[in-house]
């Protein structure tokens, strides 16, 4: 099998599926992207540039349509070179939130493409946009966050097929597009991601960071320190959840870059939130890591006491997945994306997300209840087996795909069969009555007489012309 890969950032969503099939020698695999340090060995790379940036004179609702298409023309460069030097592939996997897939139909017009389709972007109630109250919606964004679904809406009414990787991200889809699109559900490596009781039995060190085994640690985890991730209303929490458990300590991985939402007017979330909390926080017990390598990420939430996820209604992290393999104690935001994982005092503690005070109550309930964190870490864990294995996700994925593939090869040959059976039908002509036929060299007879409008009349040229070119036979087939 030959797979087509495309994601700006080498290898994305497609890490565990991509390392599972370069294992097999008869795949294929190859990978178009924007350039990174990132390599899984067995994968040949064929990377892009992105020419410039959004248009400054665009419209502000069109500028991510604006590049979209800008990626899409590189992508569609990057495929014709490859189909060029041979490589046509049986499938083509990729994601359609940059726009890369907008064109690659017009290089590959004979080969499924299957599209991870994240995120349909809502202004009425029931998800991310005007969730939190701290940021309501302002009228002048109503069009440009419509205007964000533009990618969306191409690649929906366009050739391919889709998934995602919850019943929440498919409810947010029009339900028109809802066949399109298969809940294919993202797996955890079980075997990497499991508890390590011993952790809490010893000293732990991050960087400079040291947790004694009396210490309760709480963990925090986003790819960003912002408020799409409950960053801001959890350091509201701390306070109280300081003050009432003097050995707690809290650690915090996370950048200060804004991955999701609009940016501050200057500095980032992590300042603006301590400038707040001057005075009430002991920053002593306070850490702020940074981005972390995978490994102590592992570890950090293996050795943790209370694990806090928050979101919006948005997509769920791969952090929360990882935590219930990992078997967290966890305190999640009742909130929609959380709610599919998790289940209040079944799996985790689930808290209203803009109630800090709420949030504190659920911290120091699992850190106080040790038969309550016992149990939820147990069972958190076995709805990690049960749902997230990496395996069982593998295998789904590679029967949606040979499904696909067969889908579309009994497509096209039914379209063949059709168009063939078209070709064979005998062509039904005008034909006049039997008594008033004329054969052939009346017709010949007639062509020197002055030609009329009737059919009778335009069935005599053409006899005409084809009597008189036989001489010319000959001589005609000269180039």
């Amino acid at each position: 099998m030959k797979y087509l890969f495309i994601h700006q950032n080498f290898p994305g969503q497609y890490l565990h599926i991509v390392r599972h099939l370069v294992q097999n020698d008869d795949n294929e695999v190859v990978f178009i992207s924007e350039d990174n340090q990132n390599a899984i060995k067995g994968v040949r790379r064929v990377r892009y540039r992105m020419p410039r940036g959004a248009a400054a004179q665009a419209h502000l609702a069109v500028r991510e349509l604006d590049m979209g298409m800008v990626r899409a023309n590189e992508v569609e460069k990057a495929a014709r070179t490859l189909k060029n030097l041979g490589f046509q592939p049986d499938i083509i996997i990729g994601h359609h939130g940059w726009g890369e897939l907008l064109n690659i139909q017009d290089v590959y017009p004979d080969v499924p493409v299957l599209g991870y389709f994240e995120f349909y972007y809502h202004t009425e109630p029931g998800f991310d946009v005007g969730f939190d109250p701290e940021f309501p919606l302002q009228p002048q964004m109503l069009p440009i966050v419509r205007a964000k679904n533009a990618i969306n809406l191409l690649a929906l009414t366009g050739p391919s097929y889709g998934q995602t990787p919850t019943d929440f991200q498919k409810s947010a889809y029009p339900a028109w597009a809802a066949d399109k699109i298969t809940v294919l559900r993202e797996g955890v490596d079980l075997e990497t991601c499991k508890p390590d009781p011993k952790l809490a039995k010893k000293i732990f060190k991050l960087g400079d960071i040291k947790i004694s085994p009396k210490d309760k640690l709480i963990t925090y985890v986003s790819r960003d320190l912002e408020p799409y991730r409950g960053f801001h209303v959890f350091m509201r929490a701390l306070p109280q959840i300081l003050a009432e458990e003097p050995n707690a300590h809290v650690v915090m991985v996370g950048g200060d870059g804004v991955s999701y939402g609009a940016p501050l007017a200057s500095g980032c979330w992590r300042e603006k939130m301590l400038q707040e909390l001057d005075g009430q926080l002991d920053l002593s017990r306070v850490h702020f890591a940074g981005k972390v390598d995978y490994s102590d990420f592992l570890r950090l939430l293996q050795r943790s006491d209370a694990h806090v996820y928050l979101t919006y209604p948005f997509v769920a992290s791969w952090s929360l997945r990882e935590a219930m393999a990992m078997g967290c104690a966890i305190v999640g935001s009742a909130t929609a994306p959380v709610q599919e994982f998790l289940t209040d005092q079944e799996t985790a503690v689930l808290v209203p997300f803009t109630e800090p005070d709420k949030i504190a109550d659920g911290v120091l309930e699992v850190l106080n209840n040790k038969p309550l964190a016992t149990r939820l870490r147990r069972a958190v864990r076995e709805k990690a087996e049960q749902t997230l294995c990496i395996k069982s996700y593998l295998a789904e994925y590679e029967t949606l795909i040979a499904h696909l593939i067969a889908t579309h090869k009994a497509k096209a040959g039914l379209l063949s069969q059709e168009k063939m059976e078209e070709v064979k039908k005998p062509v039904k002509s005008a034909r006049k009555p039997a008594s008033r036929r004329v054969s052939g060299k009346t017709v010949a007879a007639r062509a020197t007489k002055k030609a009329t409008s009737s059919v009778a009349a335009k069935t005599t040229r053409s006899a005409v012309r084809k009597t008189a070119a036989k001489p010319r036979k000959a001589a005609s087939v000269k180039k």
